[in-house]
């Protein structure tokens, strides 16, 4: 089912920025027994997203209706809520007034094994870079194109995800997920400050983390010292945590830490 500004249709005009520029903006939300989880959250990262590009945000209650109606009838799905600019004329200039278009969709959740969760995932280093952009660094806007290209390096159905450097060389995440290392007790995630994604979940667990008095670095790193890391995992609002058990040939343990991690996170869903 798929909602466009409230309405149930299946069909964009041709001239929503969204499609013409990737001028928005989107969620991707767990559905778990009818409930979109940490909805709140989403919704007040959409809405700083907005504020950042200079989108006039959607009510938060008229998107919270939508998302809960939407996701009421399913056990377990994905909800993605989309806000885009709105329609406008051809050009990069804005409208003069500015009607964003919002779409809330529904998918099936996706059937990934549960040994990933018990055992762990296999990863690789993606050539394709990161741009260095402190404008759009931390929002998910609509602009892919990098992630499309990295995830199209491989084929290989023994390979969960893949992970990306920026133009400097430096590990950032996963074309999909947050990435954290644990090195002598310590949780170590790369900054955010000129690209990638601030996940929901990302924000959850350096929360939890502080609860259970880990340590927490956001420092930038090399491939050779996250080949080094005693533990590896991978974070998003669908997968919650996914342990790495092998990154290019280095093999790692499920260790505590991420086993903490994963059971504090439950606890909190």
């Amino acid at each position: 089912m798929v909602l466009i500004n409230g309405k149930s249709e299946q069909y964009l005009n041709i001239t929503d920025r969204g499609l013409q520029y990737g001028d928005g903006l989107f969620e991707t939300v767990h559905v778990n027994q009818g409930q979109p989880v940490f909805l709140h959250e989403h919704l007040h990262r959409l809405k700083q997203g907005c504020e950042r590009l200079l989108i006039p945000c959607p009510a938060l209650d008229v998107l919270s209706k939508e998302a809960i109606q939407l996701a009421s009838p399913s056990t377990q799905a994905v909800l993605k809520i989309i806000v885009t600019r709105g329609s406008g004329g051809r050009g990069y200039r804005q409208p003069d007034c500015i009607m964003p278009t919002r779409i809330l969709s529904l998918h099936p959740y996706p059937d990934y094994p549960a040994h990933f969760k018990q055992l762990g995932v296999v990863a690789r280093f993606c050539q394709t870079r990161l741009g260095l952009n402190p404008s759009l660094a931390g929002i998910k806007h609509l602009n892919r194109l990098e992630q499309v290209l990295a995830r199209a390096e491989w084929q290989d159905a023994g390979i969960q995800e893949g992970l990306m450097l920026d133009a400097l060389d430096r590990v950032i995440e996963g074309t999909m997920s947050n990435l954290f290392y644990i090195k002598n007790q310590t949780l170590i995630t790369a900054p955010l400050t000129f690209s990638g994604v601030a996940g929901i979940m990302r924000a959850q667990i350096l929360r939890l983390a502080t609860l259970h008095d880990l340590p927490v670095k956001q420092v930038y790193f090399s491939q050779e010292a996250l080949l080094a890391a005693d533990e590896l995992f991978l974070t998003n609002s669908i997968i919650g945590i996914w342990p790495v058990k092998q990154l290019e040939q280095q093999v790692f343990p499920v260790g505590e830490a991420t086993q903490k991690m994963m059971a504090s996170l439950e606890q909190s869903t």
